[in-house]
């Protein structure tokens, strides 16, 4: 059997993060609907970036970020994405690789820009997200090193990496070559637009490919059309060993089989919602592959993403590990 040389593989949409704070009426002036997450072409991100105000940027991605903060916390953790051969391609790479997460992935050459994900922040916290792929739709099958996702104990995807076919078919290959390997996969539903867009798939692949979830409330309800919380959660617990499901400010809800963990938030003041997921997930993987209990899980989850979302930008400003280690006692 292959040996675990990592904790964490990451699979996602390789992009840079654009984060600016705006004003609700910026978002009116353009027809934005608050707290979605969107897909753009080049001449909209071109104009969209020239309208808005300074901001930070950095690596990121959904997964990218999840990775950033799992590496921070002292998991051992790689990333598969597609970037181009570009200055923003070599920023990315390098970002990553200087997080601490091996970066293995070959540049594209001839084709799409690096993608970029715009993120406007409106002052009650929520961000909003115009996102050009560019590179990202390329990766496929092809890009899935069979070797590296036997090596890592978890392979996490990234739901919004979900939108190209091409993509689509990567997931299912990572997850073929994880089981045979004895590995579990994670997936991330990241969006409940990019759920709507492809639900029964997504179904699909949660229950027959998926061994641990995560969701948020909105996304999880989406995904198998219930009215409720509660309704989704039991159904999500018919389909996986283990989910992970966030509701903000109530905190979690963890299910594996007939057990049941509420883990309460972290106390925190809101100022940028933006990676509050994927920090979730960091924490929760990293307690995961280090054997810790599911509420202990839970809280270094909510621990990750309380950090996070206490100021601006996707990636943790703080020490995490000496956070979580004053947080766990």
């Amino acid at each position: 059997m292959t040996e675990i040389r990592f904790d964490i593989l990451g699979i996602g949409n390789a992009m840079v993060d654009v984060v600016t704070r705006v004003e609700e009426t910026f978002l009116s002036r353009h027809d934005m609907h608050k707290g979605a997450m969107i897909l753009i072409d080049d001449k909209a991100a071109e104009t969209l970036y020239a309208a808005m105000p300074p901001g930070t940027e950095s690596s990121g991605g959904s997964a990218g970020n999840t990775c950033a903060v799992a590496a921070a916390l002292g998991a051992r953790v790689a990333y598969l994405g597609k970037v181009a051969d570009d200055q923003l391609g070599e920023v990315f790479a390098h970002d990553m690789t200087a997080q601490g997460v091996h970066f293995p992935s070959p540049r594209a050459t001839g084709g799409a820009p690096t993608a970029r994900c715009l993120i406007l922040v409106t002052p009650d916290g929520q961000r909003t997200m115009n996102t050009f792929l560019g590179a990202c739709v390329t990766f496929g099958e092809a890009d899935v090193d069979e070797d590296l996702v036997a090596a890592a104990a978890v392979t996490y995807l990234e739901g919004y990496l979900f939108d190209p076919p091409a993509a689509q078919a990567a997931f299912r290959r990572a997850a073929a070559a994880a089981h045979r390997a004895g590995r579990q996969v994670a997936l991330s539903l990241s969006d409940a637009f990019c759920v709507g867009r492809h639900r029964e798939a997504f179904r699909d692949l949660v229950a027959n490919h998926v061994d641990i979830l995560f969701a948020n409330e909105t996304e999880i309800t989406s995904l198998y059309e219930k009215n409720t919380f509660e309704e989704a959660a039991e159904a999500a617990r018919a389909d996986v060993a283990l989910a992970a499901l966030t509701r903000s400010e109530a905190g979690s809800v963890i299910l594996r089989g007939d057990e049941t963990v509420t883990v309460a938030a972290a106390a925190t003041k809101v100022v940028d919602t933006t990676g509050a997921g994927d920090a979730y997930a960091a924490g929760f993987l990293a307690g995961w592959t280090a054997g810790k209990p599911l509420a202990t899980c839970g809280r270094m989850g909510s621990v990750a993403a309380a950090e996070v979302i206490s100021h601006y930008g996707a990636r943790p400003e703080a020490d995490l590990k000496a956070l979580m280690a004053n947080a766990l006692g």
